[in-house]
């Protein structure tokens, strides 16, 4: 069987993954309109987090995900309170280089207490695979994706299922149309970035036994974030999924198929980015006008 299966099946799976990454991103960007410059911290907290669990209490990964992730969103909530709620009204620039800084403080708390050394995180599963004609289906990455897919689906039908879902959809529609609904907009800020972080922190679960875990490791999480929600079209969570898999089979194609590839794909994910940008500024699902 030719590389195109198996290229199809990678591509997918790591599309999952980078959807994983990126959504709650792009959920507090839609309520809020601030850039969270932390996501990544979040997602590092989250993979040191199954880490921890792992090395000292002999938790797998993904049942100590639940945990995890409610103790990052207690931490966002903590950093919204003291830091972000009181710039909300202030110029984007503000907002952008506050939560920069908080990044960079978890990032450096973190390398003290654990060290800048690499960990990782072994599990029955992560580097093994099953044969399916001719087709090789990594279990990591398997289920890197089924709990990508699991919880994307969960963020849906609580937007559009709950009444919290719904009113915070209508803060990100517009912030003075639901205070006169009545809609604690504060709250649904706080909430939306809790929910962000939680996801973060999911992905940094997942992330944690497919890749090594540092105190450096969100930069590049943000970074890969960060282009997924640009691409998409800001604040755009169908876009943030249809980017993610645009994103993913480019990588990998470039991968597969030139010649030393493997180097090349960041550069070409980036290109990708902004092809997209220059023909459709907004992104591949963003409105044209501000919003969304």
């Amino acid at each position: 069987m030719g590389l195109f299966p198996q290229f199809l099946v990678d591509a997918v799976l790591l599309g999952g993954l980078y959807c994983l990454m990126a959504v709650g991103l792009s959920l507090a960007y839609g309520v809020t309109r601030i850039i969270n410059f932390a996501h990544g911290e979040f997602i590092m907290l989250g993979a040191y987090g199954a880490y921890l669990l792992a090395a000292h209490a002999h938790i797998d990964p993904l049942l100590a995900l639940p945990l995890v992730a409610v103790a990052v969103a207690l931490i966002a909530f903590l950093i919204f309170k003291v830091c972000l709620e009181r710039v909300l009204d202030a110029p984007h620039t503000n907002q952008i280089l506050l939560l920069f800084a908080v990044g960079l403080v978890l990032q450096n708390v973190v390398a003290l207490i654990m060290t800048g050394d690499d960990r990782s995180v072994s599990t029955p599963y992560a580097l093994t695979a099953t044969e399916i004609a001719g087709l090789s289906l990594p279990h990591g990455r398997a289920i890197a994706f089924l709990v990508s897919l699991i919880l994307a689906a969960a963020l849906v039908l609580w937007l559009r299922r709950t009444e919290l879902g719904r009113a915070t959809q209508a803060v990100a529609q517009s912030r003075d149309a639901a205070t006169l609904m009545g809609i604690n907009v504060i709250r649904m800020y706080a909430l939306s970035f809790m929910i962000s972080a939680a996801l973060g922190a999911a992905s940094g679960c997942v992330v944690s036994f497919l890749l090594t875990v540092s105190p450096f490791m969100g930069f590049h999480m943000l970074v890969k974030g960060f282009a997924i929600v640009v691409l998409g079209g800001l604040g755009s969570i169908a876009g943030t999924f249809v980017a993610s898999f645009v994103l993913a089979f480019a990588e990998t194609g470039v991968a597969y198929f030139v010649n030393e590839g493997g180097g090349w794909a960041e550069g070409v994910a980036l290109a990708v980015l902004l092809v997209v940008l220059i023909i459709r500024p907004s992104g591949i699902l963003g409105r044209a006008t501000e919003g969304n």
